[in-house]
């Protein structure tokens, strides 16, 4: 598929995660009933959109390709790493019907913590602006920029 900005995007994730919400999560434990589907922050990054996508089940970076995007010709499953200003994130490689090919990494799942949307939504922003933002002093996990450790000991 070929995007043309970041809120065609947006509008085509959310329209998916919404209908998979209804159909294949329905029912699922793991659900947080106060949130619900949002894609933000989608723009080009190197070779390719990047954004967050937020549902009630996980909140996942997401990248989406261009014509000029190299891991497309992975197999729905493949991994790769990805090297953002902050530091190099492994992601795993998908398939949607309604979306073609893109690429995922999880942030938080289950999505159970979170309080409210608006909380969701923070989180995805300020994760965006960290990993876009700032260069990572030493070896960085996701695991410290999800605790905000964001700069050296």
């Amino acid at each position: 598929m070929q995007w043309l900005d970041g809120a065609q995007i947006e509008q085509a994730l959310e329209q998916t995660f919404k209908r998979i919400l209804t159909t294949r999560m329905l029912g699922m434990p793991l659900l947080n009933p106060a949130l619900s589907v949002r894609a933000l922050g989608f723009g080009r990054v190197n070779q390719d959109w990047l954004g967050v996508l937020i549902t009630p089940w996980c909140m996942n970076l997401l990248l989406l390709p261009t014509t000029d995007s190299a891991w497309t010709t992975q197999a729905p499953g493949g991994k790769f790493e990805q090297a953002f200003p902050y530091g190099s994130f492994e992601f795993t490689v998908a398939r949607e019907a309604q979306l073609g090919t893109y690429a995922q990494c999880s942030l938080f799942s289950p999505m159970l913590h979170f309080a409210d949307q608006a909380a969701a939504f923070t989180a995805g922003q300020s994760v965006l602006q960290a990993l876009l933002s700032q260069p990572a002093p030493r070896a960085v996990s996701r695991r410290d920029m999800l605790r905000g450790q964001f700069g050296g000991r």
